[in-house]
């Protein structure tokens, strides 16, 4: 009974929570206490349900005791248990991080992160197709307020445009896929469809409208032109918290289906290899071709989501191990790094690599937190990006996948060369000049991208827009306005971004305050114990995981037993 109450907490209180963290605008306290209290509380319940299901057990619960198959379903294994801890401790530290940027000020802010976690929680958790849609919605619709929030002019306007247009499509593709299998198997039900598409090729093509739907949903190629176009526009805050959890959930999604639905069928591997290897170097190249931190980053998580493919694409216990342990790493790794890049845009104004040279020598905490983070999405021993890049080198070295080896170790190669960039141009380098600027904007703590709006490929100037919850638009003459100097013991809050004084880094006189690198740090530390002393612990609990993926027949039975 115990397990059943944990089963429904994950999406029952921060819906439940929603409503109440809506009528607190006034009460900053309380509205910031709310949803770190019930975050708190379902990691608690995920590392409850890790402990339940370590040992491989599935846990069921049908919600109003209906028989299956009518029931809304819920069932927790060790996959879902670990991703479910991972993605509210996620959601907790940016929670925190929201805080430091100003961003939790908006009234709405904490309503909208809770529902979209509620339904990030379910899709680790529902045993049901249909449901699963549902959940996805649930999750996706609170995002696009979130993407546009706080204003930021056209081309945070265009990115949610693009955001919200792609999504509602391929919700539709996802709505259309699950209405076909319905109507060639009877049945939405996970359990009962265990292993139908490797027996009927009309179950299997129903069931590749539903794998593509959440293909465009985890951002993968040649479906993935939706993110670099939105995400980079959007508040540090919620770019962070969106690239650690919908994304992923897409992933985690994707690897439920094809194992359950699909039984792993291995004739229809090849898709999945050439989707991988498609993903890991379409990411890296536009990494490799961006100038800003943040942009350089997105185009990554199209590559190291290729990486996590991977693991299912080769489809054995060794892959699929490596996989789910990449994946977890993977989400703390990049959520630092996003955050890096924020605290620098908040601060400086810009992250453009041109802006904000020496770093290094400004800013110490900034330089440790992003270099190890860094190094460890690039794969370099002792962090967690080297165990989890191993393993997948060892599982394709083990199938004779020679040539995915190659393409591994050559994206991961790229991958270096994109971090080092960074390094060179933003860390190692001398400060940059500021450009002479004699446009003022109003006084404040504003953000800006310095420049004129140029096309950009995926729609994005120079100058175009993105930053926190305020941005000044570009005047008459198409150059950013630039904030005034504010008066003395008139300058930046403890919530807000320092002043900006100028385009260039050389102008700024405010360091990152420890508050915005404070979560970034904590993830950085996380990537460094699970290359370490919680390596082998981690390992041990996604082999488990990929136990249920390998062999779904005791996770099948445990959601279809009445």
């Amino acid at each position: 009974m115990m397990t059943e109450v944990l089963l429904a907490l994950p999406v029952a209180l921060p819906l439940l929570a929603a409503g109440p963290a809506a009528a607190l605008p006034r009460y900053p306290a309380a509205r910031r206490g709310l949803p770190l209290a019930v975050t708190a509380a379902v990691l608690a319940t995920g590392l409850a349900l890790l402990a339940e299901t370590a040992d491989g057990s599935v846990h069921t619960v049908r919600m109003g005791d209906w028989r299956a198959g009518i029931a809304i379903s819920f069932a927790a294994d060790a996959f879902g248990a670990l991703l479910l801890c991972t993605l509210s401790f996620l959601v907790l530290l940016c929670l925190c991080y929201a805080a430091a940027t100003g961003d939790d000020r908006e009234p709405v802010f904490a309503p909208l992160v809770l529902v979209l976690s509620a339904g990030v929680y379910g899709v680790l958790l529902t045993a049901d197709l249909f449901n699963l849609f549902v959940l996805v919605e649930v999750a996706l619709a609170p995002s696009y307020v979130l993407l546009t929030m706080g204003g930021g002019g056209s081309p945070r306007n265009t990115a949610g445009r693009i955001y919200i247009t792609v999504s509602l499509l391929a919700s539709t593709l996802f709505l259309c896929g699950v209405a076909l299998l319905y109507g060639v198997t009877g049945s939405v039900q996970l359990g009962a469809l265990a292993g139908a598409a490797a027996d009927s090729p009309a179950t299997a093509a129903a069931g590749a409208v539903v794998l593509l739907a959440l293909g465009v949903k985890a951002a993968v190629v040649p479906v993935h032109g939706w993110l670099p176009r939105s995400y980079p526009h959007a508040s540090p805050a919620v770019t962070a918290l969106l690239s650690g959890l919908l994304t992923k959930a897409g992933l985690f999604a994707l690897f439920r289906l094809y194992a359950v639905v699909y039984g792993g069928d291995r004739d229809y591997l090849w898709l999945l290899l050439a989707a991988a290897w498609l993903s890991m170097v379409t990411g890296v190249l536009g990494a490799l071709g961006e100038r800003e931190i943040r942009p350089i980053l997105v185009f990554d998580m199209v590559s190291q989501t290729g990486f996590v493919l991977l693991g299912l694409a080769l489809f054995t216990a060794d892959s699929l191990t490596a996989a789910v342990f990449y994946l977890v790493q993977y989400v703390l790794v990049n959520t630092a790094l996003l955050m890096c890049s924020g605290a620098v845009e908040l601060t400086r104004g810009t992250d453009h690599l041109d802006r904000i040279g020496g770093l290094a020598r400004r800013e110490p905490l900034l330089t440790t937190v992003f270099v190890t983070a860094a190094l460890s999405l690039a794969g370099l021993p002792p962090l967690s990006g080297f165990v989890a890049k191993l393993a997948l080198l060892r599982a394709a070295a083990l199938a004779d996948h020679w040539v995915t080896v190659g393409v591994t170790v050559t994206v991961s190669l790229l991958t270096l060369l994109a971090m080092l960039r960074i390094w060179t141009a933003g860390f190692a380098g001398p400060p940059a000049t500021p450009e002479p600027d004699d446009t003022l904007g109003p006084p404040g703590p504003f953000r800006h991208r310095h420049g004129q709006e140029h096309g950009r490929g995926h729609g994005r100037g120079h100058g175009s827009g993105r930053g926190g919850p305020e941005r000044d638009r570009a005047p008459a003459g198409g150059r950013s306005a630039r904030p005034a100097v504010p008066p003395p013991g008139l300058g930046a809050s403890a919530h807000s971004p320092a002043p900006v004084l100028g385009p260039g880094a050389g102008m700024v006189r405010s360091p990152i305050r420890p508050g915005l690198l404070l979560p970034a740090a904590v993830l950085t530390v996380c990537s460094l114990l699970l290359g370490t002393v919680a390596a082998e612990p981690l390992l041990d609990i996604a082999e488990t995981a990929a136990g249920h993926l390998v062999d779904p027949a005791r996770w099948t039975e445990a959601v279809t037993a009445s």
